[in-house]
Parts: C-alpha cells; structure tokens; sequence
C-alpha cells in the first residue's frame, strides 16, 4: 500500500520520533491522536496532525487497527525511514529514478512534470480547478523529505541524488 499524504519536511527527523512518540501504544480514535500529537508535538491544525498521523502509518511507525491507531515499536532510524518512504510513499520511486536518470539538476516543476501522468485520474475529479497545484505542492515536499532523508541535495538550481 502506499500513501500520498506527505506533511511539508520538518527542519530534522526528530520530529518523526517525536510524533510517533506521541501515538499511544494502546489504540485510540483518531480525533484522540490528533489532539495528542497537538498537543504533543506542535502541529498547528487538525489537519495537519491526521496529515501526520497518515504519515507515520506510511512510515511504518503507526498503524490503524479497529480499535483505532496505535504506534508502532520500529525505531525511526535513518536507514527504516529511507526504506519506508521510498516503498510507501506514493510517487518517491518514480522521483528517485527522475533524480537517478538526470544529468544535471531537476526542479519540483520538472520533476512533477516528469510524474505527473501517475496522478489518478480521480483526484483530477476531486479538486478540479487545483489539482496540478496539489500535486505540485506533494511532489515538491517528497523532494524536500529526499533532502532530509539523505537521498537527495536541494542545489540553486534544483535537486541532484545524493
């Protein structure tokens, strides 16, 4: 399964610990997950705590059970977080191989260009006078999230695989 939910990348990956952290062990609902990883870690919305909470489950650190989410006992390490994303993440093997094919550096917009016909034809449906923008915005935090995770450098002019 992969997710296309990806929250902007924080500034470092401890806030990946952090929220997982605040995931009870003990599943729970996910307004109550929410609300502790607001609380918990400082995520300025609801939206952005479920964004996050989706998240961890691509990262494999969370999961959604019937009872509701739970954490998950992997440690987020740099080399589980690499795998995960790039397994998990909608779109991240396709940026990585654009990243791996390219001779000089890519732009988010040339990257999306590159991935753009692997947008669901639905989510054109869902949002249609902003779905390139949506789409734009997901692509360009991947690469982000690609600086973070080592596997890719954020030049001037672009992004070049690490």
């Amino acid at each position: 399964m992969q997710f296309k939910l990806v929250p902007p990348a924080p500034d470092d990956l401890g806030v990946v610990a952090d929220a997982q952290r605040a995931v009870p062990l003990v599943p729970d609902s996910e307004d109550d997950c929410c609300e502790r990883l607001i609380r918990r870690v400082g995520f300025p919305s609801r939206d952005a705590a479920r964004t996050w909470l989706t998240f961890l489950r691509a990262l494999e650190l969370a999961t959604e059970t019937p009872g509701g989410f739970k954490r998950l006992r992997n440690d987020p390490t740099p080399d589980h977080l690499r795998d995960a994303f790039v397994r998990r993440v909608f779109t991240a093997e396709e940026l990585l191989a654009v990243l791996d094919d390219a001779e000089e550096p890519v732009s988010a917009d040339e990257a999306y260009d590159r991935v753009r016909d692997r947008v669901p034809q639905w989510e054109h449906f869902k949002n249609p006078n902003r779905w390139e923008e949506i789409w734009r915005e997901r692509v360009g935090d991947v690469l982000e999230w690609f600086v973070l995770l080592d596997l890719a450098e954020r030049l001037e002019d672009g992004y070049v695989r690490c």
